[in-house]
């Protein structure tokens, strides 16, 4: 087994590793993969223990990952149950907006609970005329603040909702008004984060490694923990980097804005930073193959793509998906730099990454999207049409780039 070591990342000289193998190995593959076919099995296998990650190519896809997926994908069946009442807290934004729309599309009835301060139902890229309008007249709406217990109950009690997707959870203080109103429920799917993991010199991250108390997402945390002592049947997914349509996170728009640009990219130390984004769809597809699912019982996720790339590589890859030549790079150390409180790169400066093998074997799922098929997918129903979140600031790319131009000789 390989393994990481991550020590000098943020100090300007992230090691230069061009391979490593997934410390999964063995008894523990087994494990995870009972009832697994042993076509399957083999294939997890090669995948977690001999396979080897080139962390320099941008197009970081798995054939026979996407292979399983695209054979798979489809709609997932309502086998488990049939069709449920579901009540989805969010599904407005990001993930949600691609998850009701297969939660609809399989049958169930979805009731979104927002605030109510903006449409419910909008078309996106995705979307025919035929079927925003099918989704449009399926899906419900209760406008409520998920905090206000008293009128949560007024709106949920008796209403039969048997399964709660919770999207938008960040405190387990918002969860308890939700647990009371709804009444007894089948199953609490809540979306958390990766974040929640304790840095470690071993890596991927993996479902029971430690966790951070004191992480910016120990809310998520908490609300696991609320869940657990209440005895709910609950399913938690932990994604790392989420990129796609309508990312409300500057994460490949950050890139496409200094490609479209014809700008310098500025990457924090060496570039060699290993990390892993995951496409909103495959996302939506694992949250929807919970439900119901008796694997997933009071069970943990990772959900991410199903391989890992540097930061220099995801450069490349947004160039290659917005069909612009490769970019220039430009490494900094971020030490040398007061910004000023603004943020100069999307992702933290360090390795972060998770394993999926969990999810794969539990509940028949595949990551879909390579990376350059994702962020191809991303820029060609989003920023490519002229849509983003945030404009173009490169202020702080401004900084770099003159600090690391007055340090270059003088030509002769």
């Amino acid at each position: 087994m390989s393994v990481l070591n991550l020590h000098s990342v943020g100090r300007g000289a992230a090691p230069a590793i061009k391979s490593f193998s997934a410390p999964i190995c063995g008894d523990r593959v087994a494990k995870a993969n009972q009832g697994v076919s042993l076509k399957r099995y083999q294939s997890q296998l090669r995948r977690t223990c001999n396979e080897d990650f080139v962390l320099k190519v941008a197009n970081c896809t798995s054939r026979k990952v996407a292979a399983s997926a695209n054979a798979t994908r489809t709609v997932v069946s309502m086998a488990a149950g049939g069709s449920k009442k579901i009540l989805m807290l969010g599904g407005t934004r990001f993930i949600g907006v691609y998850l009701a729309r297969q939660l609809v599309e399989a049958g169930h009835e979805v009731t979104l609970l927002t605030r109510g301060k903006k449409p419910v139902t909008f078309q996106i890229p995705d979307d025919s005329d035929d079927s925003f309008e099918q989704y449009k007249s399926a899906v419900k709406h209760i406008a409520c603040d998920r905090t206000d217990g008293e009128a949560l109950k007024q709106q949920l009690s008796g209403a039969g909702f048997q399964v709660v997707y919770d999207m938008n959870g960040r405190e387990a203080k918002d969860v308890e008004p939700v647990l009371a109103a709804v009444g007894d429920i089948e199953q609490y799917i809540f979306c958390s984060s990766a974040g929640v993991y304790l840095k470690s010199d071993q890596m991927p991250h993996r479902e029971e490694d430690p966790t951070d108390p004191k992480s910016r997402h120990k809310g998520k945390l908490d609300t696991e923990k609320l869940l657990t002592d209440k005895g709910i049947n609950f399913t938690s997914v932990r994604p790392v980097y989420i990129y796609g349509p309508l990312n409300y996170n500057p994460v490949e728009e950050w890139f496409f804005h200094r490609i479209k640009a014809g700008r310098p990219i500025p990457v924090p130390s060496s570039g060699q930073q290993v990390t892993q984004l995951g496409h909103v769809k495959d996302l939506a597809t694992a949250f929807h193959k919970m439900l119901g699912n008796s694997k997933a019982q009071n069970q943990i996720y990772n959900i991410s793509g199903a391989r890992f790339v540097t930061f220099d590589g995801i450069a490349k890859a947004c160039a290659k998906a917005a069909g612009a030549p490769e970019p220039e790079l430009i490494h900094y150390n971020p030490k040398d730099f007061d910004f000023g409180g603004k943020k100069a790169f999307p992702l933290r400066d360090q390795h972060f990454f998770a394993s999926i093998d969990k999810a794969m074997a539990d509940l028949d799922w595949a990551p879909e999207f390579s990376l350059v098929e994702g962020l191809t997918d991303s820029y060609q129903k989003d920023f490519g049409r002229g849509t983003f979140r945030k404009e173009a600031d490169f202020a702080t790319d401004d900084m770099v780039l003159e600090k690391v131009k007055s340090k270059q000789p003088a030509l002769a």
